[in-house]
């Protein structure tokens, strides 16, 4: 009997899109002075698009997190700028997804790296995320 994982194999790819706007910017984020797209606003395109390529597999009561990234930011997009962030699925290892990550504007790439996906169980995830509220003694 086969399961929504055992259709996770290399090739399964993702492409999210956002037109850069005023709060996309490093100067409105934080992350420096100049109104350009930031760098942790491409991290959140790049591990969107790994996201979105695996969740439809995801059986209920299992998800995805993040637990590595490796990305290089190499170019920088202005406000009003179309931004194209894929990720393929390269290595199924167990719970661990690796995905190849790259993304351009409208003129040139932009930035890209590797990405890791590890495959939980909510139930455990959520019992964990509790024990940790637990008061200290």
């Amino acid at each position: 009997m086969t399961t929504p994982l055992d259709e996770l194999k290399p090739g399964l790819n993702a492409t999210v899109e956002i037109v850069v706007g005023t709060r996309d910017t490093a100067a409105h984020v934080g992350s420096g002075k100049i109104g350009v797209l930031a760098t942790p606003i491409l991290v959140t395109l790049l591990e969107s698009a790994a996201l979105q390529a695996v969740e439809r597999f995801m059986p209920p009561g299992q998800q995805t997190v993040g637990t590595r990234l490796d990305i290089a930011h190499t170019a920088a997009t202005p406000v009003g700028m179309r931004v194209r962030a894929h990720a393929e699925l390269v290595a199924v290892d167990g719970r661990k997804l690796t995905f190849k990550l790259n993304a351009e504007d409208e003129v040139e790439a932009i930035g890209g790296g590797t990405h890791e996906r590890l495959i939980i169980s909510v139930d455990r995830f959520d019992q964990r995320m509790q024990k940790k509220l637990q008061p200290r003694t």
